[in-house]
């Protein structure tokens, strides 16, 4: 029941989020502030992952390649399938629900600890709207970042795969093309933006809602960052089944 009750609560929190809207002037430096600090702010661990990761899919995939009847061009084919569909959109998804979801749960669990929430209700203001409509609107950019990621984790692989010797640029550009589906963008994408939105109001929920003092601040965190992760994969899970299936 109390899986059930959670869940209306956070049905609910949507349909107030949607409410009384707060004046578009200040939801406007709302928004900025919030692409600032989870989409900007986000950057740079994104970059070092993704052209890592990617650079790792090339190297194993190469190293597992023995039989010498299979193409060498082979290994940008898997590392950019491998980023594509999965590294890109859920790892760094994943990664992304424990920065920018840990953040989202304690700055408004500190608010909610030191009562700014109740201050705003106070003076009319619609807190769900004020605090968690910006962070939704903001990670709509989330699909940008992603698109970033994509690229350098095939940079990384270019990178491992070529400069180790495993195989030839003219191979790796090869593979890259060979058997191109476009279709794979777009379902990354649109689980990507599916992730925007969760990675936006799951930690938004745990925040809004939490009690007690500093110390259930970090609880709330390390729960909204499991829960998270949870409802990422069931996602990614149902929208794979739904799209590539």
């Amino acid at each position: 029941m109390t899986y059930l009750h959670s869940i209306g609560e956070y049905f609910l929190m949507l349909k107030g989020v949607f409410g009384r809207m707060t004046k578009s002037s200040v939801l406007r430096n709302l928004i900025l502030k919030e692409i600032n600090d989870l989409i900007m702010g986000s950057m740079g661990i994104v970059a070092f992952l993704s052209f890592f990761i990617g650079a790792v899919v090339a190297i194993q995939t190469a190293l597992n390649l023995n039989n010498p009847l299979i193409p060498k061009s082979l290994v940008a084919y898997a590392a950019r399938q491998s980023v594509i569909l999965e590294f890109s959109p859920t790892f760094i998804s994943i990664i992304m629900a424990g920065k920018v979801g840990s953040f989202i749960t304690s700055s408004i669990g500190s608010m909610r600890v030191t009562e700014q929430i109740d201050a705003l209700e106070v003076m009319g203001i619609n807190s769900k709207n004020y605090l968690i409509f910006p962070k939704i609107i903001a990670m709509f950019t989330y699909p940008f970042v992603i698109a970033i990621s994509m690229f350098l984790g095939i940079t990384g692989a270019y990178t491992a795969a070529v400069l180790g010797g495993f195989v030839t640029s003219d191979q790796f550009i090869t593979g890259l093309q060979d058997e191109f589906i476009p279709f794979h963008l777009t379902y990354a994408f649109i689980k990507t933006i599916l992730f925007a939105f969760i990675l936006a109001t799951v930690p938004a929920y745990h925040g809004y809602y939490m009690k007690g003092g500093a110390l259930e601040v970090g609880e709330a965190a390390t729960t909204s960052f499991v829960w998270t992760s949870v409802v990422l994969i069931v996602t990614n899970y149902i929208v794979t089944q739904l799209l590539l299936s």
